[in-house]
């Protein structure tokens, strides 16, 4: 499979295994396609995760994450792309309706847009709140005593 795409895709695509696990580093232009082909062409047809990883001294700061699994294979696989803060990634929705939640949680917590998702918007946080938690740079304690002074009107137990 891997060997097949690389031909088509060439230094678009560049596979890697480490600990055991699959992963397929895709470049951000072909991830729609490519994420179809998967599912189509692949059997790849339940999208398990959407996820995300902040390395705040690249350029490009985000790996995006799409675990997928194969039930026809009982095959699991993974999907990386690398973005720069600000830089949005195609949604998935349309190809795994699964991907809506997934996506959601990755811009709430990361601040990473999905192009085209049906409602994107806070999913697990408060539609107030500021920054996103699980980037590295993200100061918990400062936002968390203002959020519960600011709402609830009293002081944080942090």
């Amino acid at each position: 499979m891997v060997a097949k795409y690389k031909r088509e895709y060439g230094s678009g695509l560049n596979a890697l295994t480490h600990l055991g696990q699959n992963y397929l580093e895709v470049d951000r232009s072909l991830l729609p396609e490519f994420l179809q082909l998967l599912r189509n062409d692949e059997q790849f047809d339940y999208c398990v995760d959407v996820t995300a990883v902040h390395y705040p001294k690249r350029e490009k700061q985000f790996d995006v994450v799409w675990i997928l699994y194969s039930f026809a294979r009982n095959e699991r696989i993974r999907v990386k792309t690398q973005i720069a803060d600000g830089e949005s990634v195609p949604s998935a929705v349309p190809i795994w309706t699964t991907c809506n939640w997934l996506e959601r949680e990755v811009y709430d917590m990361f601040g990473i847009k999905f192009e085209g998702h049906p409602d994107l918007k806070r999913i697990l946080l408060p539609d107030g709140w500021k920054g996103y938690p699980l980037r590295k740079d993200y100061g918990i304690l400062q936002q968390d005593n203002e959020w519960v002074q600011i709402n609830l009107g009293i002081e944080s137990g942090q």
